[in-house]
């Protein structure tokens, strides 16, 4: 089974057991269950979940119209903000290879009475009546009063051919489609979930007091970078709107940030800035608190908002870069006093924000702004405990390598601490499952010819950006360097492997093994079987490796000693594998061994 669509499963079957027991349909262990169907309805609850942040099982289902009678509309959506209505047709394939490449049949689409449906009729032209959901999803419709305002938009979960791309539109009554094939499905909704950057939000409306004299005013800067203009807001905010915010959206809101949400519990709530939210009913938390970094692509301000003492500042697709810790607490906050939220009054934190001046499709543009962000990033977390690898987890390297190695061999590259933590929980996947980055660049290390530094080397001197960027200049190499990874990590489940083996050798064994065997053109679904085959033949040339290395004469001196006795006579060989697999000799010895032993050949 594919990697992806065994993350898939796990997640739909966790989406069925989170059901409340009274919908028996998504009972997994009742043999009543038909657990395709039930399947089949959690691939909707997983859109709805990613794209629009619906939490809540019950606020999903409400939504599902799938069944006898539905029209054709699998599930829909009513976006008031935004004034749009998504109408959704979902078909899902109970195997992999279906789930790939079935596709969905045009007459499918032909059965969406959409039209019919959106004009208010209860029942189809064949004057057959619509299903209870349906009645429900026409009554909903009925108490949008600008409902001709809106936009329709019909999203297809399933593949589709690309031949019929053009009929579609035509097919669905002329509405703006949007299909979701298997591709988009992995990482448009099932990466997002199990990492925890779902429902992204591209619009966040922060209200502001204004009831006292200097409450709610606002600082605005426009400082000229060398990579482009921007504007600063500086403003205090209530600290409950930035609870909120971090609580629901999490990693979405800090993807621009060195550590994930996870990552920032690891070090537990800020004590102090607990204590001044609980203990205090005074404002101190202004004075103690150094305030939150956000970036945005636009940022407005309004104090014409119908509310009394009340103002708006609007925030487009926003990102907290700086005062993470303070965000997490007070979500963490916010979660514990559902109940008691008048801790939150009058306590305000400074809110500044950067807002690019960027051009839609402007790549230089966009570019720029990137390298802004992460110069940003690094300068406003030098006082909090981040450390190198930290502060590369943005780099477009990082990035491209997670995205490639996720889609290619369906695990996940951890660019930052914690980051899949949310999925690990949720038990949609395991830590088998996970890339650690540091691992993974002492790998690229020593594919590049230097196991020694890829063994000895300190995360911090190995993170270090000229190093980091040595090492890793691009993503272009990234099977490889997965195909060295998994070798790494086989060779300490092979039997009869040798303890040096398993221990001080294993970087120099997936240099040899790369540079002997990797073939780039090697198909993805052969990489195990080609990986286990080549192992196993290098293994077992390692003994002799050994044996040549502790009677070269130029490691004797250093690693393999011979030593006297002088009560017994004897002579023994004191050998030092662990300072020699970190030693100066290792490369030229293995050169030596396999390649020139080779050329001879």
């Amino acid at each position: 089974m594919d990697n992806k669509y065994k993350y898939l499963i796990s997640v739909l079957d966790q989406f069925c057991n989170e059901a409340p027991e009274a919908y028996k349909r998504y009972d997994l262990n009742s043999p009543k269950t038909n657990i395709e169907n039930a399947r089949s309805r959690a691939f909707v609850h997983l859109f709805l979940k990613v794209k629009f942040g619906l939490i809540s099982f019950e606020e999903r289902e409400y939504l599902i119209t799938d069944g006898p009678g539905d029209g054709g509309i699998d599930a829909y959506f009513i976006d008031s903000e935004n004034k749009k209505l998504y109408i959704i047709q979902s078909k899902f394939r109970n195997t992999d290879q279906n789930f790939i490449t079935k596709e969905i049949m045009l007459d499918e689409l032909l059965n969406m009475d959409i039209d019919q449906i959106t004009d208010g009729n209860t029942a189809n032209e064949d004057g057959e009546r619509y299903n209870g959901k349906i009645c429900q999803f026409i009554s909903d419709l009925q108490q949008v009063s600008d409902l001709p305002k809106y936009q329709t938009k019909i999203i297809i979960l399933a593949n589709v051919n690309s031949k019929h791309k053009q009929k579609l539109k035509k097919i669905t009554g002329g509405y703006n489609v949007d299909i979701y094939n298997h591709e988009r499905i992995y990482s448009e909704l099932l990466f997002p979930l199990i990492s925890g950057s779902y429902f992204n939000p591209t619009e966040l409306k922060i209200t502001l007091n204004v009831d006292k004299e200097s409450a709610g005013h606002r600082i605005q800067y426009y400082p000229l970078t060398q990579y482009g203009d921007c504007t600063v807001n500086a403003l205090y905010v209530p600290t409950i709107e930035i609870a909120k915010i971090l609580w629901k959206y999490k990693n979405s809101i800090l993807k621009f940030n060195p550590r994930s949400y996870l990552d920032l519990a690891s070090s537990s709530i800020n004590k102090k800035i607990a204590g001044s939210i609980l203990n205090l009913q005074t404002n101190e938390f202004a004075l103690f608190n150094n305030g939150i970094t956000m970036l945005s692509d636009e940022t407005t301000y309004s104090d014409k908002v119908g509310k009394k003492n009340k103002a708006e500042i609007i925030v487009l697709n926003p990102q907290i870069i700086n005062g993470g810790q303070t965000a997490y607490t007070l979500s963490i906050l916010y979660a514990q006093n559902q109940n008691n939220i008048d801790i939150f009054n009058n306590k305000e934190v400074l809110l500044k924000i950067i807002s690019f001046n960027t051009e839609d499709g402007d790549n230089v543009s966009l570019n720029n702004k990137l390298k802004l962000i992460e110069e940003i990033s690094i300068a406003t977390n030098q006082q909090s405990p981040v450390n190198e690898a930290d502060r590369r987890a943005n780099d477009k390297v990082q990035i491209e390598l997670q995205k490639h190695i996720f889609q290619d061999f369906g695990l996940f590259y951890e660019r930052k601490r914690g980051e899949f933590g949310d999925g690990i929980r949720a038990g949609y996947i395991n830590r088998q499952n996970i890339i650690d980055r540091e691992q993974f660049l002492r790998i690229c290390l020593a594919i590049k010819n230097d196991p020694v530094k890829a063994r000895s080397g300190t995360a911090h001197l190995l993170f270090e950006k000229n190093r980091f960027d040595a090492i890793l200049p691009d993503a272009s190499e990234y099977r490889k360097y997965i195909y060295g990874y998994r070798a790494y990590e086989q060779i300490g489940k092979l039997p009869n492997v040798s303890y040096n083996a398993k221990t001080y050798a294993r970087f120099a064994i997936v240099n040899v093994l790369i540079s002997l065997y990797y073939d780039e053109n090697l198909p993805l679904h052969k990489y195990d079987e080609d990986l286990t085959t080549h192992l196993n033949i290098l293994i077992e040339k390692w003994d002799d490796f050994e044996t040549y290395v502790r009677n070269a004469d130029h490691n004797k001196k250093y690693y393999f000693k011979e030593v006297f006795d002088k009560a017994t006579g004897e002579r023994t060989i004191e050998t030092n594998w662990t300072a020699y697999y970190k030693g100066r000799t290792l490369i030229s010895d293995i050169s030596a061994f396999f390649f020139k032993q080779n050329d001879s050949n």
